[in-house]
């Protein structure tokens, strides 16, 4: 079994939100075969507290908007360090980077599949690289 159109679709949008917010290190893995809850998850990170609540605030906009889909949960919010916005298709993580670091998420879901994100959310990346490293 693979995530359903459905999931990808929510993950596309998701990913290209928070691009748009500046997350870092966006990834999508299709956890279908490992878990029954989900198809797929899609993790990123963020530098401070504000700018994971604003990515938060993006991914749950943009998916209302151009999805119709909202959280039948969200966790986390009150910290603003890790929040898990729940979609029952897909689970969103956004991080702030010291605890993405901590808990490595990607150790736990290597082995899944990598679900393609949009080029503009890989274009987003390679900008602010470019940016950092001048």
């Amino acid at each position: 079994m693979t995530a359903s159109e459905r999931a990808v679709q929510l993950i596309r949008v998701a990913a290209e939100a928070a691009a748009d917010k500046l997350a870092d290190d966006i990834l999508a893995y299709d956890v279908s075969e490992q878990l029954v809850i989900t198809d797929a998850f899609l993790l990123c990170s963020a530098t401070n507290d504000r700018q994971v609540r604003a990515i938060v605030d993006e991914i749950e906009d943009r998916l209302r908007i151009e999805t119709d889909a909202k959280p039948v949960r969200r966790e986390g919010e009150r910290e603003g360090r890790w929040v898990l916005l729940d979609y029952l298709d897909v689970v969103v993580h956004v991080q702030h980077e010291e605890d993405r670091t901590f808990y490595a998420l990607e150790r736990l879901w290597k082995d899944c599949p990598v679900i393609p994100l949009p080029d503009s959310v890989q274009q987003s990346a390679a900008q602010r690289a470019r940016g950092a490293a001048t």
